[in-house]
């Protein structure tokens, strides 16, 4: 099992970047394909980006392609997500995910099988 902690969202203007990045419990962390999703208010949580155990493997919502980088350090336990050239529609609570899974990552959050509590990221216009 897993427990995940994100950090570092916060208000930024538009055109701004942020890193999020969330902290891993357990001694298994490079086991685990993790994600992240965003969920704004009255939507459905959507996939943002994604990376597999090494880090060798990434994936991106085409919304957030060319902006957003995830990447991972499996010796801090933590993946992050830098967010560059932020958008008001990149307003959204932030999720982090993990599922054990080697070789590959999943982009619907149904294949998750850990989340984070999420952290609130609001660009102004």
């Amino acid at each position: 099992q897993v427990q995940l902690v994100e950090s570092g969202g916060g208000l930024v203007q538009a055109g701004g970047s942020l890193r999020l990045s969330c902290a891993a419990s357990g001694r298994t962390f490079s086991r685990y394909a993790m994600g992240w999703f965003r969920q704004a208010p009255g939507k459905e949580r959507e996939f943002v980006a994604a990376v597999n155990w090494s880090g060798g493997i990434t994936n991106y919502a085409d919304s957030v392609k060319g902006r957003f980088t995830i990447s991972r350090d499996n010796t801090k336990n933590t993946v992050y997500l830098r967010m560059n050239s932020l958008k008001p529609e990149d307003t959204a609570v932030y999720y982090c995910a993990a599922d054990e899974l080697i070789g590959g990552y999943y982009t619907t959050p149904a294949e998750y099988d850990y989340w984070g509590q999420g952290t609130q990221v609001t660009v102004s216009s």
